[in-house]
């Protein structure tokens, strides 16, 4: 489940954004998707810069 308190997996962020995980990681190679945070070996995402980045985009 989704929640906003707390950060978010790259599988909940694939989930809400309706891509595939694998997008997800070509968008992080090429820096033009959400910006994600390292947390040792896990990226992690903040939920309010997923939406923030997801209104910016045309």
């Amino acid at each position: 489940m989704i929640t906003e308190d707390r950060t978010w997996t790259i599988d909940e962020v694939a989930e809400f954004l309706q891509v595939p995980v694998g997008t997800l990681y070509q968008w992080r190679s090429r820096r033009i998707g959400p910006p994600g945070h390292r947390a040792g070996k896990h990226v992690r995402y903040l939920p309010e810069e997923v939406k923030a980045w997801l209104r910016e985009q045309p």
